[in-house]
């Protein structure tokens, strides 16, 4: 069974930083890609950043220059290294790995300006 858990979500005043993981259990994590997605109230859910299984990114051009997609194999986890936050980022924070249609519980990202 497919699991992801995020965690290193929180309260941070705007221009801050976070720094996001999600850990995977019950895939061969290094064969796939994984993303971060987010999700505002009252909006839809929207990518932020994609990782390849050899590390290649992309981003939102929202996120472009600010937010740092990584991935630690040896520890089926992935990162998302949020800087210079802005209050248009605060959403529900979400890992999902592309090829399969399971999600975590998401992590909670609050930007106070």
């Amino acid at each position: 069974q497919v699991q992801l858990v995020e965690s290193g979500g929180g309260l941070v005043q705007a221009g801050g930083s976070l720094r996001l993981s999600c850990a995977a259990s019950g895939i061969i994590f290094n064969a796939y890609p994984m993303g971060w997605y987010r999700q505002a109230p009252g909006k839809q859910r929207e990518v932020v950043a994609i990782i390849s299984k050899d590390s290649t990114t992309k981003y939102a051009d929202s996120v472009k220059g600010r937010f740092t997609i990584s991935r630690d194999n040896t520890k089926n986890t992935v990162y998302l290294q949020m800087n210079s936050l802005k209050p248009e980022d605060t959403a529900v924070y979400y890992c999902k790995c592309l090829a399969f249609i399971y999600w975590g519980q998401g992590t909670q990202v609050t930007v106070s300006s």
